[in-house]
C-alpha cells in the first residue's frame, strides 16, 4: 500500500493535467514504478537501510500527506476547467485562498518571483505566484501538524519505545563524540538550513540564471514539481531537525534519571 501511494503521488499530475505528452507520461510511469519499488523494498526489509523513522509513526505518514497535498492542490489548481466536479471546484477555491495568503512583501513567494528572468510573461508570473503560495502554505501546515504531534501528543514516547538504530539508520552512534551532542548539532543544522532554503534557493537561481533554462517554468507539470520540491525539502529538513532534537531530549532525560538513581543507591555514575 505504501508503494502504491508513493507511485500515485508521482503520477497525479500526469493523470489530472490536460495535454500531457506521451513522452512525459512514459517518464513519469518509470519514475513512479522506481519510487514504488524502492518504498516496497524499504518497508519489506527487516533491517534499516536509508529511510528514517520507519518504526516511529506517524512521521513518515505526515511527510507523505504533506507532499501529496502539495502535488494534488497544485495539480487541481492548474487543471482548470478540465476537472468539473464539486470536489475539484472546492479544492480550486481553497488553492486560490492559499495562493494569496502568503503573498506579501519580503515573503518567500516574492523572492521566487524576483528569481524569474526578465521578460517573463504576466501569465507565467501569475502561475509561479500561485504555485509558490499554495506549496508554502501547505508546508507550514505540515510543520504545525508535526509541532502539535510533538508537543501535545508526546511523539515519540507516546507511540512506543524509540530505537535509534532502526529509526536513524544513517546516524552512526560510534562515529565519534557524544551521541547527545551530535544529535543536538544535527538538529540545529537541519532546522537552520530548512528555514533558510526557501530564501536561498531563489537567490541561487537568480545568480545561476545564465546556466539554467527558466523557460520550462511555464509548463504546469514542471512548475508543480519545482514548487513542490522548493517548499517540501525545507519543511522536511525542519521536521527532521525537530525530531532529532526530541530524540536528544529523550536520551538526556534518560541519562538524568540514570544518574539520579545511581546517586540514590550510593553509586557513582560513569
Amino acid at each position: 500500500m505504501r508503494a502504491l501511494l508513493i507511485a500515485l503521488a508521482i503520477a497525479t499530475p500526469s493523470l489530472l493535467l490536460p495535454d500531457v505528452g506521451a513522452d512525459t507520461a512514459q517518464v513519469v510511469v518509470l519514475v513512479a514504478l522506481a519510487a514504488g519499488a524502492f518504498t516496497f523494498a524499504e518497508y519489506y526489509s527487516q533491517f534499516p537501510s536509508i529511510l528514517e523513522f520507519r518504526f516511529a509513526p506517524p512521521v513518515n505518514r505526515l511527510r507523505y500527506f504533506t507532499l501529496f497535498a502539495m502535488v494534488l492542490m497544485l495539480t487541481v489548481h492548474f487543471s482548470g476547467n478540465a476537472l468539473e466536479t464539486p470536489i475539484a471546484v472546492l479544492l480550486m477555491k481553497l488553492a486560490s485562498l492559499m495562493a494569496h495568503a502568503i503573498d506579501f512583501p519580503f515573503s518567500p513567494v516574492r523572492l521566487v518571483l524576483l528569481a524569474l528572468p526578465e521578460g517573463t510573461t504576466a501569465e507565467t508570473v501569475s502561475m509561479v505566484r500561485d504555485a509558490a503560495g499554495i506549496a508554502y502554505v501547505l508546508a507550514l501546515v505540515g510543520l504545525v501538524s508535526f509541532g502539535v504531534l510533538v508537543r501535545i501528543y508526546g511523539w515519540p514516547v507516546r507511540y512506543g519505545a524509540f530505537n535509534v538504530w532502526i529509526n536513524l539508520p544513517l546516524f552512526d552512534p560510534t562515529g565519534g563524540g557524544d551521541v547527545l551532542t551530535r544529535l543536538k548539532r544535527d538538529a540545529v543544522i537541519n532546522v537552520v538550513l530548512g528555514f533558510l532554503l526557501p530564501f536561498l534557493l531563489p537567490a541561487f537561481v537568480k545568480l545561476a540564471g545564465s546556466l539554467l533554462d527558466m523557460s520550462v517554468i511555464g509548463n504546469p507539470h514542471t512548475l508543480i514539481w519545482v514548487m513542490t520540491l522548493w517548499a517540501f525539502v525545507p519543511a522536511n529538513l525542519i521536521i527532521r531537525g525537530v525530531a532529532l532534537s526530541r530524540v536528544a531530549d529523550i536520551i538526556e532525560e534518560k541519562r538524568r534519571r540514570t544518574y539520579a538513581e545511581a546517586s540514590d543507591d550510593g553509586l557513582q555514575a560513569v
